[in-house]
This record gives C-alpha cells, sequence and structure tokens, in this order.
C-alpha cells in the first residue's frame, strides 16, 4: 500500500506531463454510465470516432464514469471493454481519467436497458453510484471494496491511465436541489467514511497513477471554510482537482484559492457557455496558470447535455436554441461552433511537448523513486 503522494511527486508529475486538456466523454449512444459500459449497449464504433473527434480538436485527456453495479454483474467484461476503451483513445493519443463513485443526478441505478430521454431536460438518465441504499447500506460496502480495487487493481501500471478520480462531486445528489439541511447533513455523514476507505482501498493497490476528488461547492479561500467532506478530499487527493462553471474571473480565484494548497490543479468539468464559462475565456488563464482543463461534454447525444440544468434554464441560462449549454459536436462531426474547435486546435499545439509523458514511479512512501517508461517511444 502506498501513502499519499509527497509534494515533491506531485509537482515530478506535473512537470513531466503537456498541459491536461480535453473533454468528459459519455458516446452519443449512451444516456449514462450504464448504458455506456453494459455489453449489450457497448458501442466500440461510436466510441471510436468520437474519440476521433476529441483528437482532432487537440485534446488528449477523457475523463470516463464508471458505476459499481457493473463489476458485480460482469467484473471480466467490464475490465475487458474498458481496456477497449483505453486501446481507442491511445491509439487517438489520448489519455482517460476514470471516475469510480458519483453523486450526481438519479438515485436509483439499476442494470439492464436504460430509460429514454426525457425531452428538453439535460442529463434525464444520469445514475448515481453508488445509489442512496447501497451508500446506506454497510453490508455493502465489501463489494464496493472489491470494485475499487479490482478496476484500479488491474490498471495500477497501465500508462494510460492519467490519474483516478475516486469519487465525482460527494456533496451533490438530490438533497442539493431541495436544499433541506438535514437530508445534506445525513448524505455527507454516510459520503465522508466511506469517500476517505474508498481512497484506502485505492492506495491498497498501489497505482502509479495520482488519486484526487474534485471540489465544487462554496468558499475554498481558506481550510477553515472547507465543510468536513472538503477536507476530507483535499487531504487524500495526490493532486488537487475542481470543477468550476462560472466566468473567467470565478475561475482565476479558484484557482488564486487552490494555489495554498501546493499540489497541481486540474478542473475536471468546466463550460457553461450562457454563463460565460466558454474555451476562449477559461483556457488562456488555465494555459497561462499550468491547470489542467476538461470540459464538460463531446457530442450531442442521449445525455442532451447541451440543454442548461433546469434551474439555469428557468433563470434563462439559455435553452433549446443557441449557444449550447455543454458539447461540442454534433453527432455527424459537425462542430457547433467552428471557430471554437479552430481556437482548440491553436492552444493545444502550442505544447512542443509528446502528449504521452514518463510515468513518475512511486514508492511506499508516495515519494518518487524512479522514472518509468516513456509510452511515446515504445
Amino acid at each position: 500500500m502506498r501513502e499519499r503522494w509527497t509534494v515533491e511527486t506531485a509537482a515530478a508529475w506535473q512537470g513531466a506531463q503537456p498541459w491536461p486538456m480535453g473533454c468528459n466523454f459519455t458516446p452519443s449512444t449512451a444516456i449514462n454510465q450504464l448504458e455506456m459500459w453494459q455489453a449489450e449497449s457497448f458501442d466500440l464504433p461510436t466510441i471510436e470516432r468520437e474519440l476521433g473527434l476529441a483528437a482532432s480538436a487537440g485534446m488528449n485527456v477523457a475523463r470516463v464514469y464508471l458505476h459499481d453495479l457493473l463489476w458485480g454483474d460482469d467484473p471480466a467484461g467490464l475490465l475487458a471493454r474498458v481496456d477497449t476503451l483505453l486501446a481507442a483513445a491511445d491509439a487517438r493519443r489520448i489519455r482517460v481519467m476514470p471516475v469510480l463513485f458519483d453523486s450526481c443526478w438519479r438515485p436509483d441505478p439499476a442494470l439492464g436497458p436504460q430509460p429514454r430521454p426525457i425531452d428538453g431536460v439535460h442529463n434525464s438518465g444520469w445514475v448515481q453510484a453508488p445509489g442512496p441504499a447501497a451508500l446506506a447500506d454497510p453490508a455493502q460496502h465489501p463489494r464496493l471494496r472489491a470494485y475499487v480495487a479490482g478496476v484500479i487493481g488491474h490498471f495500477a501500471r497501465d500508462p494510460r491511465i492519467i490519474a483516478w478520480d475516486i469519487w465525482n462531486e460527494p456533496d451533490n445528489g438530490a438533497e442539493v436541489s431541495s436544499c433541506d439541511p438535514d437530508e445534506l447533513a445525513a448524505k455527507a455523514a454516510l459520503v465522508l467514511p466511506l469517500l476517505r476507505e474508498a481512497f484506502a482501498w485505492a492506495r491498497a493497490v498501489s497505482p502509479m497513477q495520482p488519486l484526487t476528488s474534485a471540489l465544487w461547492l462554496g468558499d475554498w479561500s481558506s481550510r477553515d471554510r472547507l465543510t468536513p467532506l472538503q477536507r476530507a478530499q483535499l487531504d487524500e487527493s495526490d493532486i488537487v482537482s475542481f470543477h468550476n462553471y462560472g466566468d473567467a474571473d470565478d475561475f482565476a480565484r479558484r484557482i488564486a484559492w487552490l494555489r495554498a494548497f501546493g499540489r497541481p490543479i486540474l478542473c475536471s468539468e468546466f463550460m457553461a457557455r450562457p454563463a460565460g464559462s466558454t474555451f476562449q475565456s477559461i483556457l488562456p488563464i488555465a494555459r497561462a496558470e499550468g491547470v489542467g482543463a476538461i470540459c464538460w461534454g463531446l457530442v450531442r447525444g442521449k445525455t442532451q447535455t447541451h440543454l442548461p440544468w433546469v434551474a439555469w434554464a428557468d433563470k434563462g441560462y439559455g435553452g433549446v436554441g443557441e449557444p449550447w449549454f455543454h458539447d461540442i459536436f454534433e453527432v455527424d462531426g459537425a462542430a457547433h461552433d467552428p471557430a471554437e474547435v479552430e481556437f482548440l486546435r491553436l492552444i493545444t499545439a502550442l505544447d512542443d511537448r509528446a502528449p504521452y509523458w514518463p510515468i513518475v514511479a512511486v514508492g511506499e512512501t508516495g515519494s518518487a523513486v524512479e522514472p518509468g517508461t516513456d509510452r511515446a517511444a515504445a
């Protein structure tokens, strides 16, 4: 079992790679994580075609969501399909950031055929992982441990993985929209110990890639302003990650706050065009600050994330017209905004380092011990 990376190891990891820029990727034919990965609906031709679009825009990272139910149903099949996606990404010089758990959207995940999209609704079929019932049931935690250890352990030395995102927005869920303080407190009380356990399960298999979980709510300007859950996210993460759907000023302010924690910074979700979070406004700041940047969405599809969040639509932050909220391409490969895609190509072309970088090997103490193999030269 390795420890949390030292600051020096994290800095070495960052210094050895090009600027990470990419997208959160779900193929346009999948409404959620389950439809993306189940054997019956795993759509390799679409995955290959759409990752090709990402590469054509200069992207070198794809963040993808897994789900614990997939492991319980068919662990060998899940690992094989993840390997297939990694190969497709690798062929396009894209590294992958898998997400293990997620507290967002619907609380009722179930295997099998997934629902049809609800007309006009952003991410109408996305599901939490684990669902609240599993989160609250200690008897299910051993299977969650097997899932984390099984997936990360299998790919722990795989240079096609850029990082592991242990838990997406652990303080999100239906309770956030209801604003019920009792429900929020109850959810946090369940998530906090399991979040810490999940990081420990991941470290037990000694992955060479960094672990992280992104902040997204509130004021991070000092440690005493963080919630207990946010402090745990930062204390467990090898690199600092965050989400931001604000304008350029808000994005820059949050980077300044996170500098105090002394680790590489990655924004693993951004872009809400009607609110001022655009490639042209955000990426020059991220580039200048050395902050990785991963937008939400790639191809307009069953997730319907080109539409705004319902609450934002009610406030006038865009609708079914222009501009799209997220996403970049139509299913046929046409860019929603050709000038935007050209901007992406230009800003990524500034980096003369290869899209693959030396792996920093990590010892039991969390310190760098030797550089690994440069996959670009293999």
